[in-house]
């Protein structure tokens, strides 16, 4: 092997290895946002009344990305989802029951109507919103459940914005965005 292949085949690791650094840093940037978005969300839930924190924490985990534009269109998909999904849900389960054919019929029509609204982005969060009210076991009338599940989704829409707006004020002030 020439002297000149040598040099180029230690600068092509090197240029991994920073690709690789770089990745790294991202990743544990994004894993401090999300888990300050969780906390955020989940610590002051039992002060303002919310039953299930933890769906404030997911939400906000879901939500919280390091450019505020790209958190602004997780937040749309993540509320449009659950309010559809939970009012189908809802309106299902008081309307024909609970067995696996209204649940069945409850996640398509959920998808669906998503889909009219052309929110397509949403409709799987529907489908899961509609089988968290109709499967999920829990105590309350359904709906308490859906104004719970809306509030923590809520909940965590709003702390994963404002968490994800903070983090980008910073960057924009001390640091370089992400790529």
């Amino acid at each position: 092997m020439s002297f000149r292949k040598w040099v180029w085949a230690r600068l092509a690791i090197f240029g991994r290895f920073r690709e690789i650094a770089h990745r790294f840093l991202l990743g544990v940037r994004q894993g401090a946002v999300s888990v300050v978005a969780a906390f955020c969300a989940y610590i002051p839930t039992h002060f303002i009344g919310l039953q299930q924190a933890f769906w404030s924490a997911i939400t906000a985990i879901a939500v919280a990305q390091m450019e505020f534009k790209a958190t602004r269109s997780i937040a749309r998909k993540q509320f449009i989802g659950a309010a559809v999904g939970g009012a189908i849900g809802l309106g299902m389960t008081l309307g024909f029951g609970d067995n696996l054919v209204v649940y069945a019929s409850a996640v398509v029509l959920a998808v669906l109507i998503c889909w009219l609204l052309n929110v397509g982005d949403a409709s799987q969060l529907g489908g899961i919103t509609a089988t968290i009210i109709m499967l999920v076991p829990h105590t309350g009338t359904p709906q308490s459940i859906l104004l719970s599940r809306l509030s923590e989704v809520a909940w965590g829409v709003c702390v994963g914005l404002a968490v994800a707006w903070a983090t980008d004020r910073l960057v924009r002030k001390y640091g370089q965005s992400a790529p």
